[in-house]
């Protein structure tokens, strides 16, 4: 029987983006900083998917770098598209102010800025891309078809129980996942493998107010160290791993591996300490018998079952 899959994915993409604004330089000083990642998940056998954004594949120190590390066999590159500086431009009017998701736009323009970002990787990578995640995780049926048309063969956009409605776009809010699948399956001829998220009222971590809403309301516990405590990621390791679930998947931002890169880690030392929780979950997850695998071999070995 295989073992179960650790899949670590990392939206890599410009500094701080949670600070953009139209017209606002994007920087990719991040890409300086993920040497010291690779290594940590070198050290324990784990296959980072590097989810490229057009910024951070035109950056020449993370194609040399991912570069390297892709011919190693030690990483997998797929697509990432952040459709307001992925070109071509295309205007969009609307209510709100937002940063406008891909499937806000025209067919044709998610067509030709998806191409834009697919070509870019082939040439700078040498690679037919396989895997994706949307910029901003919205995702519609037409975007599925996009995926198919272009050989995307898994998806890793969708995250269960949360909905994005309430984070505005131009013309709408993003996908509402509360009532997704916590399973992989297949959309449109695509694998979707849903980020690991699952509810609880157990209150893991955090004030007494969150506490107490956890209680009543419940909340959403994600495998992501920017978000969760140790404990909060380990308790939902453990409760997965007795689930007829055969992976875990792990996220963070390439920017927040650099200080001041993201609103999470704003310090040298909240990085130290980010570093520390990636080591404790890797730690865990090999200490339960997680193998790693990219996107892509996940892919093939369900597609050989």
């Amino acid at each position: 029987m295989d073992k179960k899959s650790f899949i670590i994915t990392v939206d890599t993409e410009g500094d701080n983006l949670w600070n953009f604004q139209a017209g606002d330089e994007i920087t990719t000083r991040n890409a300086e900083y993920i040497p010291r990642f690779q290594a940590l998940c070198d050290e324990f056998g784990f296959k980072p998917v590097y989810l490229t954004n057009f910024e951070m594949a035109n950056s020449p120190v993370f194609v040399s770098e991912a570069g390297r590390w892709l011919r190693d066999e030690r990483c997998e590159i797929g697509v990432h598209l952040h459709a307001w500086n992925n070109p071509p431009q295309h205007d969009l009017s609307g209510p709100y102010d937002g940063q406008p998701y891909l499937i806000e736009y025209p067919e044709t323009v998610m067509r030709q800025k998806f191409q834009v970002i697919h070509s870019l990787l082939e040439r700078q990578f040498g690679i037919k891309p396989v895997s994706h995640r949307a910029g901003r995780w919205a995702m519609n049926a037409a975007y599925f078809d996009l995926l198919r048309e272009f050989g995307i063969r898994v998806d890793c956009s969708c995250t269960p129980f949360i909905s994005w409605a309430a984070s505005k776009g131009v013309t709408c809010g993003g996908s509402d996942y509360s009532h997704a699948a916590e399973h992989p399956s297949v959309i449109g001829g695509v694998l979707e493998v849903p980020m690991t998220v699952r509810r609880t009222r157990v209150p893991l971590t955090g004030s007494w107010k969150y506490r107490l809403k956890t209680l009543v309301k419940g909340s959403s516990v994600w495998l992501r160290p920017a978000l969760e405590s140790v404990a909060a990621m380990r308790w939902l390791m453990n409760r997965v791993h007795v689930e007829p679930v055969d992976y875990l998947e792990f996220m963070i931002h390439s920017s927040e591996l650099m200080p001041g890169g993201s609103p999470y880690n704003e310090t040298g030392h909240s990085v130290e300490i980010f570093f520390d929780k990636m080591r404790r979950v890797f730690e865990h997850a090999a200490e339960l018998g997680y193998e790693g695998r990219t996107l892509a071999e996940y892919c093939a070995m369900r597609c050989e079952k």
